[in-house]
């Protein structure tokens, strides 16, 4: 068992005391203190085992041995920069190119996925010759001003938010509460329509685009799963306007997923992004990432003249912890479990949400899900104090989940890949538990919300048929319906 060296209490105030207060701990009126990790569980200062349902960073389970080993074996005899020839650097590319498109064959290794993506976005300025960047509402791409001018997930958090003029927010292609919902017969043409008009506003005022970034599913937005087609539509807009296409993978790659390794060939394989950039799971905790683009792209960069150089970037060890990382998703089979556990736990929640008035919609890959809790079905109406709720008594139960979205409001699956189906039980199990104390002490029913639904579906009947509502109340009985003139005969 790992021993502490300060008391909690102790631990609290040295925090308070010498870590910037800008720098904010999870449960904050209660954090919790974690001394050690195996697997999926975290352990306490007590020893109190908790199941991590959070940890993407952890990618193949805290503490992997596999992992472990390979890093102190090359520590123990050698760690440099990439300015020395060395085959661990040369080995890695190799076997991470291998699992994308052949045409991303390029590799540069940096430390954070921020660092990654901040290169790829001086990749496409140099490739391109133009400045402007699109990127999607509610996103977020790392801490460094480049990307906090890109990631309007922080830039709305300021008090005097400062919109950059080269910067330019589409919305979010999100089928359950954005503009295009999952009615709309087209939606992935129709998102990515807005981002064709965005460049031609941009060109109009004489900007020119140099790439679209996106995460390939967003997580701090919200667990949004793009419509397919989406992607192909906007590379087709943006590189006929000049620019290129980022996918940002950070959050999602490595075969969490399920059915595919990475999170952008969800879109199909007539989809093939000009970089992708990678973190957080590519080193386990280890802090490691990397930006893969085509040969084109890598060519121009370096024409500008000037070198690029990164002291940590692909040093033997960070490279032997990736290729560890890589060697223990193959032998365990973890996308293969991402796709049977995330089904599984997705199903389980499908069940869940037939039984909660507060759940309306579980949205999900592989082991990559979110619960969206709304006050109201038709309305949609974000229950961001109810999710708050839920992820304190769960912690309580001693499950970690998070809430994240514009509004806060949608529970996030993203645990460790070797999470199991006994796993998921225990955490539906004790959602089921909380919803329904939640849901008792708000007075909410599911014959309220089926009413509501029922009544939004004639509506819509009514609506189809040549009549529009002077009133939006969800009572059918208190309905006041004309007949629209521009009815059919």
């Amino acid at each position: 068992m790992a021993s502490e060296v300060f008391s909690k209490q102790k631990t609290i105030y040295l925090r308070k005391k010498h870590i910037g207060p800008s720098c904010k701990v999870f449960f904050s009126h209660d954090p919790i203190k974690i001394v050690r990790a195996k697997g999926q569980y975290m352990y306490n200062e007590k020893n109190e085992q908790y199941l991590d349902c959070i940890n993407n960073v952890a990618h193949v389970g805290h503490s992997h041995p596999e992992v472990v080993s390979a890093g102190a074996k090359q520590m123990e005899l050698l760690n440099t920069n990439s300015r020395f020839l060395h085959d661990n650097l040369v080995q890695y590319a190799q076997r991470l190119q291998a699992t994308l498109p052949e045409k991303l064959s390029v590799c540069y290794f940096v430390n954070s996925g921020s660092e990654a993506n901040d290169l790829a976005l001086r990749l496409a300025w140099q490739y391109t010759g133009h400045k402007d960047i699109i990127t999607l509402d509610n996103a977020y791409h790392g801490h460094v001003s480049s990307l906090i001018n890109i990631s309007p997930y922080k830039f709305h958090q300021l008090a005097q938010p400062e919109h950059s003029q080269h910067v330019h927010v589409a919305p979010s292609p999100d089928i359950y509460r954005g503009k295009y919902r999952e009615d709309h017969p087209d939606p992935a043409t129709a998102y990515a329509d807005d981002v064709k008009d965005i460049i031609e506003k941009a060109h109009a005022k004489g900007c020119k685009i140099a790439a679209f970034i996106a995460e390939s599913l967003q997580s701090c937005g919200g667990q949004v799963i793009p419509p397919v087609g989406y992607f192909q539509k906007v590379a087709q807009h943006v590189r006929k306007a000049g620019g290129i296409f980022i996918a940002d993978e950070v959050q999602v790659g490595f075969g969490r997923v399920g059915t595919h390794f990475w999170a952008f060939q969800l879109q199909g394989e007539d989809f093939i992004p000009d970089i992708v950039t990678m973190g957080k799971p590519i080193g386990n905790g280890h802090p490691m990432s990397c930006v893969v683009t085509t040969r084109e792209v890598a060519e121009s960069f370096m024409s500008s003249g000037m070198d690029y150089f990164n002291t940590f970037g692909g040093n033997p060890v960070s490279c032997a912890i990736g290729l560890a990382v890589l060697d223990v998703i193959e032998k365990e089979d973890l996308q293969g479990n991402a796709l049977r556990v995330g089904g599984y736990l997705t199903e389980l929640l499908k069940k869940l949400k037939e039984r909660h008035p507060l759940i309306g919609d579980i949205r999900g890959r592989g082991l990559f899900v979110g619960v969206e809790l709304v006050k109201d079905w038709i309305k949609r109406t974000p229950a961001t104090a109810e999710a708050q709720d839920v992820i304190y008594r769960l912690k309580d139960q001693r499950i970690l989940l998070s809430a994240d979205g514009p509004h806060r409001n949608v529970l996030k699956f993203k645990p460790p890949m070797c999470f199991s189906t006994a796993d998921a039980d225990l955490a539906v199990e004790k959602i089921d538990q909380i919803l329904t104390d939640l849901e008792n002490a708000l007075g909410l029913c599911m014959s309220a919300n089926k009413d509501s639904t029922n009544a939004h579906s004639k509506r819509k009947i009514l609506e189809e048929n040549g009549h529009e509502f002077l009133s939006n109340d969800t009572n059918d009985n208190q309905h006041t319906i004309k007949t629209n003139k521009r009815q059919r005969t």
